[in-house]
């Protein structure tokens, strides 16, 4: 793809359309909406939702939505799946900036002004900042928690804040429509991760992409055990898909939930085995590595435990308590999407936590 030249100079305050694909949605939806039209912004706005076959009564409520607001539309997205109806929502918009928003986030109220100024302060194609993760009830505060430390989703710049600048990729984004129509818009192959696709073809063309930590936009995770385990055995999944296809993002951190997956197993069967005498006759240089992968597991617990006792965010004990299975339930469902998805591809899979049940 040949490089850029530069973007066109962009209004003091231009117009600015907000994308949302949503499909089940219907406990976030309205809070996300009024989160856009509460905005402290004087220039143009409308909102464009692409609208997925929900079952919940999300888009009973976009229905009640669009009455009261006229800046409020919403294309049908029969697929549900994110890039399509983010692509069709882009393709509905018409106004030069173009700000992603999603229905489990709500955006601070100067959200939009300050993301218009870091682009024409930069001349960047994508703005991002800091996904505040929150909670509710307990469980829910423990996962907002794992979302913020190192300890849980390895560190990113948008979870735990890094320095203003250039950056690999943006957590939602305010783009350039220009940008956007140069490169090809949103990959609908990759149902998820397809944000970070979009990164690395605005990067590759010469565009930057920029971080901004005073930019927030407040995200509220998945609220069960369940949904937790699902959605990132799907990320997982996911990325591996992003590595088979591209040689670049590559990190250390993608790799230790999956060499995680292995020591375990591998100590789980050193254990089995041990327990049961079949290790009795093995050659000592078969029975070291045996009996140190028999401690991993005891290893992993011991720092599960010493984790969920110092992290440095202000928990009550039973959120606390709550890491334990939090932790462990991002650590080992992204472990074991990413093998399947190095094996195997990601082959849609689709990510199951966003249905109602």
């Amino acid at each position: 793809m040949p490089a850029v030249t530069g973007l066109s100079p962009l209004d003091a305050q231009p117009g600015v359309s907000y994308i949302m694909p949503i499909l089940n949605e219907a406990a976030h939806i309205e809070d996300a909406v009024r989160s856009i039209l509460a905005q402290d912004y004087p220039g143009p706005k409308e909102i464009v939702l692409a609208l997925g076959p929900s079952t919940d009564g999300t888009n009973e409520i976009v229905a009640r939505l669009q009455a009261e607001e006229p800046r409020l539309r919403s294309v049908p997205s029969p697929t549900g799946r994110t890039p399509a109806g983010l692509n069709l929502a882009l393709e509905a918009s018409r106004y030069p900036v173009i700000v992603r928003v999603d229905a489990h986030t709500e955006l601070e109220p100067r959200y939009t002004a300050r993301g218009v100024a870091t682009l024409r302060r930069t001349g960047a194609a994508d703005v991002g900042g800091l996904m505040d993760a929150q909670g509710r009830a307990p469980f829910q505060r423990a996962v907002a928690a794992a979302y913020g430390s190192p300890l849980g989703l390895g560190g990113a710049a948008y979870h735990s804040g890094a320095p203003e600048g250039p950056a690999e990729s943006a957590y939602l984004g305010v783009f350039r429509r220009e940008a956007l129509d140069a490169v090809g818009h949103f990959e609908e192959s990759l149902w998820r991760g397809q944000d970070w696709d979009m990164c690395l073809r605005l990067r590759q063309a010469g565009y930057d992409v920029w971080f901004d930590p005073e930019l927030k936009v407040t995200y509220w995770p998945r609220a069960t055990w369940g949904k937790l385990v699902r959605q990132f055995y799907a990320a997982g999944i996911w990325r591996a898909e992003l590595a088979r296809r591209h040689k670049e993002g590559k990190s250390v951190r993608h790799f230790l939930p999956p060499v995680l997956v292995a020591g375990l197993a591998a100590g789980a069967a050193s254990g089995v085995l041990s327990a049961t005498g079949a290790t009795r006759r093995w050659p000592a240089w078969l029975k070291v590595p045996a009996n140190a992968a028999a401690l991993v597991p005891g290893l992993y617990a011991a720092g599960l435990a010493y984790a969920a006792a110092t992290l440095k965010q202000d928990l009550s004990r039973p959120e606390r308590l709550r890491l334990l299975a939090v932790l462990p339930g991002i650590h080992i469902s992204w472990g074991l999407g990413y093998l399947r998805g190095r094996l195997l591809g990601a082959a849609g899979t689709v990510d199951t936590s966003r249905r109602k049940s």
